[in-house]
């Protein structure tokens, strides 16, 4: 199918993301791409449980005492309703609703922003209390962790404001199409590796 091709809401195809062969080669290369990042969180969730209570005597930080699950439960909220969101502008972009899913896609952008200031915030009090990169092995895999989510993330909001900002005079067609669907498996992708993070880190180290 040509790229090039003008469609109505009648002609676009039901799956626009693979609808050319250089889509479906882009998604092969994504699908090693998140192949690459699998192993790389499953290392450092490895790393983190090998030393989580690698703490030197006399350090009063503990992840019992240092947490505050409230804090990361709205973190969490604001990621997991992000996901949904871009699963609903991926619905519009299917429908050929190109408005519809350019909302849909900066609300995603403005959930993900949320989550990203308060994981500052809860760094930087971290920080404050003196739980720094080099306060123990633990910490320094803690930040190590959840900083490199984070840096996805920040990397996933820069994505989606090119998308958007660039295509916003372009409309909707079979090249922007197969963008759009990755951008959108990505940020999927590191919606689940959150629900780890929170399971393994914050959960386990409190309750557990």
């Amino acid at each position: 199918m040509d790229l090039n091709t003008k469609f109505t809401a009648k002609s676009w195809p039901d799956h626009p993301e693979t609808a050319t062969m250089e889509a479906k080669n882009k998604f092969v290369g994504f699908w090693l791409f998140l192949g690459g990042e699998t192993i790389l969180f499953a290392t450092l969730f490895a790393t983190y449980l090998a030393l989580r209570n690698s703490v030197p005597s006399g350090n009063d930080f503990s992840t019992d005492t240092l947490f505050e699950l409230p804090l990361v439960f709205v973190m969490t909220m604001l990621l997991l309703t992000s996901s949904l969101t871009s699963v609903y502008a991926m619905y519009h972009m299917k429908n050929y609703n190109f408005k519809a899913m350019q909302l849909w896609l900066a609300i995603t952008g403005f959930l993900g922003l949320g989550f990203l200031g308060f994981e500052v915030y809860e760094f930087t009090h971290y920080i404050h209390l003196g739980f720094t990169y080099g306060n123990s092995a633990f910490s320094s895999a803690f930040y190590t962790l959840v900083g490199t989510h984070g840096l996805h993330v920040a990397i996933g909001l820069v994505w989606l404001s090119l998308l958007i900002l660039r295509n916003a005079r372009r409309g909707l067609n079979l090249y922007n199409a197969t963008k759009y669907y990755t951008f959108s498996l990505y940020w999927h992708f590191i919606d689940v590796v959150w629900v780890f993070i929170f399971t393994v880190v914050y959960l386990m180290g409190v309750v557990g």
